[in-house]
């Protein structure tokens, strides 16, 4: 058997020191009972879940992170950085509430730094797109964490394929994204249903945050072109993308908590977490196997493959809507069918 080169042996490295430490912190948490004085998510008429659950999941993300990060891969402390401050603004929205233009002012100035930091040849005007377009990949994995295994989910799926990509060309930002799906995994081990922790905020925004911003670096210095990380994560980008237009259409605050994500309302289709989770597993794989097979065809046939997954993804929402506008009917009430 042919010997692993150092840089997959230091890939496999920083994976396996995140997961091993934030499965750590995790069960040290759960086992003393700290997690229940941290964060806690009590179930309220919008929830999927029936019990309180405490949102710990970014105490054990978010560190495992930032040391993988810090002893593999140093060139990416600034945004591992950028992570950490959004985690703490969370983690205090978390305990204590914070106003929504603080908020947002911290998620701006992060992804602000991080498009500043990673520029090599933009325009002002794409720049500034690219800010408007990171600030909601932040806020989109915020929304998307409400299911058993989800986020952690696309965290290890999504960055998993953002470090096979990166092998070749840009090792370290392989290593970098390796660490962010290892300790992803470390938390999925307790977010399996049922779930004994949830991300909470401290953990989803960061992870957003990441998405966004090795995504941007990869594509400003040559790694995968622009449409590479919407294809990685596009199952949740058009979930949430698809809800906001919905609500914001029908003049809803789009901020308030609700149940109209597709994944759910597969979750009350089919009464099963387990179900839902592998559904978005299947297609979270997809999206990468398809994102990386277009990396090895000509520019049309990029795009085309982009496209046509989108349309794949727009038809399993179309055919979502439809089941949940006939469970509605059945149900007697058609105030939830939009």
């Amino acid at each position: 058997m042919t010997s692993l080169t150092p840089m997959p042996m230091l890939l496999f490295f920083a994976a396996g020191i995140a997961c091993v430490v934030s499965a750590g912190i995790l069960l040290l948490l759960l086992r003393t009972g700290w997690a229940w004085d941290i964060a806690v998510d009590i179930p309220n008429h919008r929830s999927l879940h029936v019990r309180p659950v405490p949102r710990v999941g970014g105490w054990g993300v978010m560190p495992a992170t930032l040391l993988a990060v810090a002893l593999c891969a140093p060139s990416f402390g600034w945004i591992a950085l950028g992570a950490l401050l959004l985690a703490i603004v969370s983690q205090i929205d978390d305990r204590r509430g914070l106003p929504a233009r603080v908020r947002f002012a911290a998620h701006l100035i992060a992804v602000a730094a991080a498009v500043a930091w990673s520029a090599v040849d933009i325009s002002w005007w794409l720049a500034l797109l690219a800010v408007v377009a990171l600030v909601w990949v932040v806020n989109l994995y915020n929304f998307m964490d409400g299911s058993d295994g989800l986020a952690g989910g696309m965290a290890v799926f999504g960055f998993g394929f953002y470090a096979v990509a990166a092998l070749v060309f840009q090792p370290t930002l392989a290593v970098a994204a390796a660490a962010v799906a290892g300790a992803g995994f470390g938390f999925l081990i307790f977010n399996h249903h049922p779930a004994k922790i949830f991300l909470g905020d401290a953990g989803s925004i960061p992870l957003g945050f990441l998405a966004g911003a090795l995504g941007f670096w990869g594509w400003q210095h040559g790694v995968w072109p622009i449409w590479f990380p919407a294809l990685v994560f596009a199952p949740f980008v058009v979930d949430a993308t698809v809800t906001l237009t919905r609500r914001l259409a029908r003049g809803e605050k789009v901020w308030l908590a609700h149940r109209e994500h597709y994944y759910q309302r597969l979750v009350r289709l089919t009464e099963s977490h387990v179900r839902v989770a592998m559904a978005y597993y299947l297609l979270m794989l997809g999206s990468g196997c398809v994102a990386l097979i277009a990396l090895r065809v000509p520019l049309t046939g990029q795009w085309t493959l982009f496209g046509a997954w989108y349309v794949v993804l727009a038809l399993v929402g179309w055919q979502i809507d439809r089941r949940w506008r006939q469970f509605i009917l059945t149900q007697g009430n058609g105030n939830d069918a939009n």
